[in-house]
Formats: structure tokens, sequence, C-alpha cells
């Protein structure tokens, strides 16, 4: 076996077993949520993000379309990315106080599973395309 399918099986292994820790104890509900969380943060679920005032309620702000919430925002604060394009993304940031909030919508339904896990693997983030100025 040559270095490179040893460094392949080792990290098909390793990531087999991180998906099986990271499943025990998990029921159905845990799994289908966990899927739909990660199609939404690749783009692929369409979403209704709406900004509301307690004390007026009034409805502040609408975004909608394939969005996926910031997962790394600092303490009342939220960041909104939405795929536009094919290429084409678009970043909203949006600051929360005692009587703003907000509530995400799943506009429609996703076909996810409920029995396996779903892993994302893509080369290009450990690969990053670099430019040079």
């Amino acid at each position: 076996m040559n270095h490179e399918n040893k460094v392949k099986r080792l990290l098909l292994s390793a990531v087999l077993v991180c998906g099986a820790s990271a499943l025990a104890g998990c029921n159905d509900a845990d799994v289908a949520s966990q899927n739909l969380s990660k199609a939404a943060d690749n783009f692929q679920i369409n979403r209704r993000v709406v900004f509301y005032n307690g004390i007026t309620g009034d409805y502040m702000l609408s975004i909608e379309g394939l969005c996926s919430l910031g997962n790394a925002d600092k303490v009342r604060e939220v960041s909104i990315t939405c795929k536009t394009g094919p290429k084409s993304y678009k970043k909203h940031f949006l600051g929360l106080s005692d009587n703003v909030t907000y509530f995400v919508e799943q506009v429609d339904g996703a076909d996810v599973s409920s029995y396996h896990y779903k892993v994302i693997f893509k080369p290009s983030v450990i690969l990053p395309d670099i430019s040079i100025k």
C-alpha cells in the first residue's frame, strides 16, 4: 500500500471514529437537527430571518434566502451570510438589544436523514486558494 492510500485510510478512520463518538447517545431528532444545520450552513436550506421589536411589536427587518447564521458571533450580535448566486454572497451584521430579538424560519421542508449523520469533507478548506499581492 502506498503512502497516499495509507493517509486516505487514516483520515477516513479518524472521520468515522469522530462521527461515531459524536452520535453516541443521540436520538433521531438530534441527528436530523444536526443534518439540517449542516445543510443550512452549506446554503441548501431556504430560510427567513425576522428581527422583531418586542416593545413596539414591529418587524424591523426580514432576510430571506439560502442563509446561514453566524456560529462565532459576539454577544448581542448576529451575522447572517446568504448565497445570492453561484459565486455571490452577502453578509449582514445586526446588533441585538433587550427589546430586539430575531427568529429564523425554515421556509421549505428538507430531505435529511435521521438515521445517518452527515459529514461534509471539503478539501478546498484544507488546501485554501492563496492570493499573492
